[in-house]
């Protein structure tokens, strides 16, 4: 009888313990599982192996590429469709895209013609395709409604006797714009830390104030450039805004033009992708890699509304108290300014969130990159 009820009472002792220990678990499982079935905003596919891909000859020197149906990671009405692809003088390829519905299949919107170097075929997107299913804005497919099934294909084209494009990559980002994800819990290893890329400024050249995106891919270029110590990567920002031009838009700041020119280099990955949180960026500067961000300059500068058309800036790190380290190509050097800069987080925030998170990713094939745990790079 005594060993029975020293037992009860050493049990009343410890419940309250292990109802305390009980309950930390089952909030600690349950933040996790909300991080895992939170619904997704967006999400990326990349495809570099293209045995899959149907090919049909549509003219002497031009072959096609058609994806079989791919499944997208989210149900998506915003589509960004980058490419990698050497392309030699006188080659070029253009990338379309269609939704696939039950019963209803959309028309292949074109996303851009390419050429890396703009002579016999051309670099442009296309305007005027907008229709009852959706329209091309610039750079990206704005669908009236979601899919979840997307097709794409890939035209590559050549001169006679000359050589074919060769395509190593093509990538999908695919957002759902009416969805809203919650806040993940910031990666603080990546707090106080800064990488080392190289200032480059769009201004002082004839018509730079409308370069922020080539420079800044130019600056994610230069930092490769010195890390693999191949001075190709390393050029003068308006080779790289001449290389980028879209004549159609008539500037350098469609988004998968400048990843198309980065990775045309050989060895070079790049592409447009959107992150669901900041916490994605803290764990791309915690592995020492740059990305380079879309934002509104007006609500990264605190003002209430944004009237800018965007601006790119490459993502160099992380105060000690989580504010945003950034490569700002805007800025006069003969000035004395510099051009990186600190910014507050909770304006970052905002001022991102106008591109929908949008980010370019560059680096080298052979690099080691974060582990993708919500699925937004490859």
């Amino acid at each position: 009888m005594r060993a029975l009820l020293a037992g009860i009472v050493a049990i009343a002792v410890l419940l309250p313990a292990l109802l305390v220990d009980l309950r930390a678990r089952t909030a600690t499982e349950e933040t996790t599982l909300k991080h895992t079935i939170e619904p997704r905003v967006c999400g990326f596919t990349a495809v570099s192996d293209f045995a899959a891909w149907e090919k049909d000859t549509v003219e002497t020197r031009s072959n096609a590429l058609m994806s079989p149906e791919l499944e997208l990671p989210v149900s998506a009405n915003e589509i960004v469709v980058s490419w990698n692809a050497e392309t030699p003088r006188d080659s070029g390829l253009e990338v379309e895209a269609r939704a696939i519905y039950s019963g209803h299949t959309t028309r292949w919107y074109c996303l851009g013609r390419w050429s890396r170097d703009a002579g016999r075929f051309p670099r442009e997107s296309v305007n005027g395709q907008k229709d009852a299913d959706g329209d091309v804005q610039t750079d990206t497919l704005v669908l009236e409604r979601a899919t979840a099934r997307l097709q794409v294909r890939v035209t590559l084209r050549s001169a006679e006797n000359g050589a074919a494009p060769q395509l190593k990559l093509v990538g999908i980002s695919a957002s759902d714009t009416h969805a809203h994800a919650a806040a993940l819990e910031p990666n603080r290893a990546a707090w106080g830390r800064e990488v080392a890329v190289p200032a480059r400024t769009q201004l002082g050249w004839p018509g730079g104030r409308g370069w922020c995106s080539p420079t800044s891919t130019d600056m994610a270029l230069a930092f490769w450039s010195r890390k693999l110590s191949r001075p190709e990567l390393d050029l003068p920002v308006p080779d790289a805004a001449h290389a980028i031009y879209d004549k159609a838009y008539d500037g350098t700041g469609n988004w998968p033009f400048n990843t198309a020119f980065a990775g045309s280099f050989p060895g070079i990955r790049a592409y447009v992708t959107r992150f669901g949180d900041i916490r994605e960026l803290e764990d791309w500067v915690e592995v020492g890699i740059p990305p380079v961000v879309s934002v509104s300059y007006d609500l990264l500068k605190g003002r209430d509304k944004d009237n800018d058309p965007g601006h790119l800036m490459v993502c160099d790190g992380f105060t000690a108290t989580g504010d945003i380290v950034l490569n700002d190509p805007a800025y006069h050097p003969d000035k004395g300014e510099r051009c990186r800069r600190v910014f507050p987080r909770a304006n970052f925030l905002k001022a991102w969130a106008r591109s929908r998170n949008t980010v370019y990713l560059i680096y080298p094939e052979s690099a080691k990159i974060p582990a993708n745990r919500y699925g937004d790079w490859e």
